[in-house]
C-alpha cells in the first residue's frame, strides 16, 4: 500500500458510527422501510473494485469484523450487523455484454432489471429475479430464482467465473477450475460467504422472442378445487410456462367491491420462440371447468419483461414496510395453500400475500450440480407481510410468524434469499442439505480461518448444528 494506511487507500467514503453523515448513511443501506436496529461502527462505500482490498485490510487493522451490502434488498437486513464494518458495494453497477459470446460481465450493484434492459438491446436474456430492483449480487450468491428458472434453472448456475476478495485480502478469480471450492459456495451460500464477490460472468440464452400470460382470480374459499385443478394442468405444461399461486387482496383491476375480496390466483407466464408457441403452451389451463367461479380472468395475453417488472413492483411497492420467509416442503400445494388460507383471510394488511411457484427451478440434475444452492422440497411457499406504518410492526411480524408456524410443520427446508434468519437459529442451516452445510462450515474454516466475515444472522459464530 505505498506506506499508506488503510483508510488513506480507500478512494470511497468511511463513515464512522457517531460522524454527522452516519445517520443518513444507515438509513440508506436497506430498501425496506423496517430498519432492524443493528449499527456498524464503520461503513465503507467503495469507489471501485480497487477499494474492496483496501477495505478489507482496513478492517483486519481496527479487529473489525466484515459485513457486505450490493444493493440492500435482504428481507431480514443482513447487511445491518451490530459492530463491524459494513462494506456497501453500490457503487459496483457496471455491466459489459459480449453478444458474440452470449457472456455478460456484471458488478454486484447492477440491478436484474437494468441488466435486463441492456441485454434486451443484444436480443440476450438471463434469468434475473422477479423484482427488477433487486442488485444481483446477493441475488447471485443466494442461488436465484428468477424468471423462467423452470426451464433455466437458479440463476447462479448460469454464473461462470466470479472475482472475489478473500479475507486474506487477495483478489482471485474462481471458476469450475480456479480456486473451484469457492466458486462452489459463491453458488448458493448467500449471506453467509466468507469473501467478496466483486464481479460475475454470465453465460446468456436468447431473449425470448414472445412472453404470453394466464391468469385466473377465484375467492379465496375456493383454495382447494382451484389449487387441485391448477396443478393436476402443471403437469402437462412445459418447462417454459412458470406457474404461480398467489394468496392475498384482488387487485383493482380484478375486483371493484369494497371491500376488494381476498382471492387465490393462479399466474401462467409461458417464455417461446413465436407468440403461437407460448399461446399453444399455455393450453391446459385454456380450458378450467372451475371457470364459472372466476371473479377474473384472462388468457393468452401477450406481454414483456417491462410489463412482468411493473407488475411485480406493485407487489412490493416502495417505501413499505416487508418481512418474508420462505419454506421448502414435501407436502402438495392443496394441503400447503389450505392451510395458509384462513391465515391470508385475517392478514392485518391488505398487500400482505403468500407466494407459490409451482416447480420454481428447474429440475434437471445438471443445473444444479457443482453449487452450494439446492432444491430442498417439492413445494416451495413464501409468506409475505407488506404494511405501511411502524405503529403496525408488531402485528404483521406476528402474522408472517403465524402463516410459518401453520405449515412448518410440514417443511423440508427453507430458501436463504428470502429465509426470516432472525425468526430461529435453525433457518440458516435448514436452507442448506446436510452435506451442503457441513462443507461449508470447512470451506469456512480454510478461506476464513480467523473468523473475518460475519455469518448468517440468527446464529452463533461456530457451524455447528
Amino acid at each position: 500500500m505505498g506506506g499508506r494506511t488503510p483508510a488513506r487507500a480507500i478512494e470511497g467514503d468511511i463513515v464512522r458510527r457517531g460522524d454527522p453523515g452516519y445517520e443518513s448513511a444507515w438509513q440508506g443501506i436497506l430498501w425496506n422501510g423496517i430498519k432492524p436496529p443493528r449499527f456498524p461502527d464503520a461503513i465503507v462505500r467503495v469507489a471501485s473494485e480497487r477499494d474492496v482490498p483496501e477495505a478489507v485490510a482496513l478492517a483486519r487493522s481496527e479487529g473489525l469484523r466484515i459485513a457486505v451490502r450490493s444493493g440492500g434488498h435482504s428481507w431480514c437486513g443482513s447487511p445491518l450487523r451490530d459492530g463491524g464494518m459494513l462494506i456497501d458495494l453500490s457503487a459496483l453497477s457496471r455491466t459489459h455484454i459480449d453478444p458474440d459470446a452470449a457472456t455478460a460481465t456484471v458488478q454486484p450493484a447492477a440491478t436484474g432489471g437494468t441488466l435486463a434492459a441492456e441485454l434486451s438491446r443484444y436480443g440476450l436474456a438471463f434469468p434475473t429475479g422477479h423484482c427488477g430492483s433487486v442488485a444481483v449480487g446477493g441475488y447471485l450468491l443466494s442461488g436465484g430464482l428468477g424468471w423462467n428458472s423452470g426451464a433455466l434453472g437458479p440463476a447462479c448456475a448460469r454464473v461462470r467465473q466470479i472475482e472475489a476478495v478473500t479475507a486474506a485480502g487477495e483478489v482471485v478469480t474462481c471458476d469450475a477450475n480456479e480456486n473451484s471450492d469457492l466458486f462452489w459456495a459463491a453458488r448458493g451460500a448467500g449471506p453467509g460467504l466468507f469473501a467478496i464477490v466483486t464481479g460475475f460472468r454470465l453465460a446468456l440464452y436468447p431473449r425470448p422472442a414472445a412472453i404470453v400470460t394466464t391468469t385466473y382470480a377465484f375467492p379465496l374459499a375456493d383454495v382447494v378445487p382451484v389449487t387441485r385443478w391448477a396443478t393436476a394442468a402443471a403437469t402437462e405444461l412445459p418447462p417454459t410456462v412458470e406457474l404461480s399461486f398467489v394468496l392475498g387482496t384482488a387487485d383493482p383491476a380484478m375486483s371493484a367491491a369494497t371491500p376488494r375480496p381476498k382471492v387465490i390466483i393462479v399466474a401462467a407466464t409461458s417464455f417461446a420462440d413465436s407468440q403461437d408457441e407460448a399461446t399453444r403452451s399455455l393450453g391446459p389451463l385454456r380450458v378450467c371447468p372451475l371457470a364459472d367461479r372466476a371473479i377474473f380472468s384472462q388468457a393468452d395475453e401477450p406481454t414483456t419483461f417491462e410489463a412482468l417488472y411493473d407488475t411485480s413492483g406493485s407487489l412490493w411497492p416502495t417505501g413499505h414496510r416487508c418481512s418474508a420467509d420462505t419454506l421448502w416442503s414435501g407436502a402438495d400445494y392443496e394441503i400447503l395453500l389450505s392451510r395458509l388460507a384462513p391465515v391470508v383471510a385475517t392478514a392485518p394488511s391488505e398487500k400482505s400475500l403468500v407466494l407459490a411457484p409451482v416447480s420454481p427451478v428447474s429440475q434437471e440434475k445438471t443445473l444444479q450440480q457443482e453449487m452450494a444452492f439446492s432444491v430442498l422440497g417439492d413445494s416451495y411457499v413464501v409468506p409475505y407481510a407488506i404494511w405501511d406504518s411502524p405503529v403496525h410492526d408488531e402485528a404483521n411480524i406476528e402474522w408472517l410468524r403465524h402463516a410459518m408456524r401453520t405449515v412448518e410443520p410440514l417443511g423440508t427446508g427453507h430458501y436463504i434469499a428470502e429465509a426470516d434468519l432472525t425468526a430461529d437459529p435453525s433457518r440458516a442451516r435448514r436452507s442448506f442439505s446436510p452435506s451442503d452445510w457441513d462443507r461449508l462450515g470447512r470451506l469456512k474454516a480454510r478461506y476464513d480461518p480467523e473468523d473475518l466475515f460475519f455469518s448468517y444472522l440468527g446464529r452463533s459464530i461456530t457451524w455447528a448444528a
